[in-house]
């Protein structure tokens, strides 16, 4: 499982997860671990001085650019810029021979290049679809970029195709046909095919 936001809390033995991994410590990422879980948990430093009052007691370290595994599943965190107070990674998920890039909120992904190398899927952040949430602080950027501008770095780096998760207000409160169709050709624009995830989504890869 890849983050635990506070709308999990209580509820994981739903899934019963093997073991988690997280993104980032803000709350609709992590928050729903508050009660502890029974399965290892996997979190940069910075996430994890974040939520240490988490009753977690199996807690693994992850560091971006240090490959690591759970079970068959091969995980590599890259540094994203997204919160200055709760600092983001994403991670490129192999199993096999194929992989995925998964990021469900970011500004920049600082290493674009290897992070997206070769990947057969970009998994990435639906908080808007055209306007730009990115704003400079501190010499960094913070927020969300827009799912046009993550399109045209999945064509520049040769990911063919695009999944957007954790979306914002205008695809939730929006008309689901009318937001689908837009986002789907804005991919077709850049030659991926787009689309915006669902509940249940389950997905094939080869």
């Amino acid at each position: 499982m890849v983050d635990c936001g506070a709308d999990w809390l209580g509820r994981l033995e739903v899934v019963a997860p093997t073991a988690i991994v997280l993104t980032h410590a803000h709350a609709d990422h992590a928050a729903g671990l508050a009660h502890g879980a029974d399965c290892p948990v996997h979190a940069t430093g910075e996430t994890w001085s974040l939520i240490d009052r988490f009753p977690l007691a199996d807690r693994h370290e992850v560091h971006p650019r240090q490959p690591f595994r759970i079970g068959v599943i091969g995980f590599e965190a890259f540094t994203v810029e997204h919160s200055l107070r709760a600092p983001a990674v994403g991670y490129r998920i192999a199993c096999a021979c194929v992989s995925v890039f998964y990021v469900p909120d970011l500004a920049v992904i600082r290493e674009r290049s290897e992070a997206l190398r070769g990947a057969a899927l970009y998994i990435g952040d639906g908080a808007t679809v055209m306007r730009s949430m990115v704003r400079q602080r501190d010499g960094g950027a913070i927020g969300h970029v827009p799912i046009f501008k993550q399109l045209q770095w999945c064509r520049e780096e040769g990911v063919k195709r695009a999944i957007f998760t954790h979306c914002g207000s205008e695809i939730v409160r929006g008309d689901a046909r009318v937001i689908s169709t837009h986002i789907r050709k804005l991919g077709l624009e850049e030659g991926v095919e787009a689309s915006v995830a669902d509940d249940g989504l389950t997905l094939a890869l080869s």
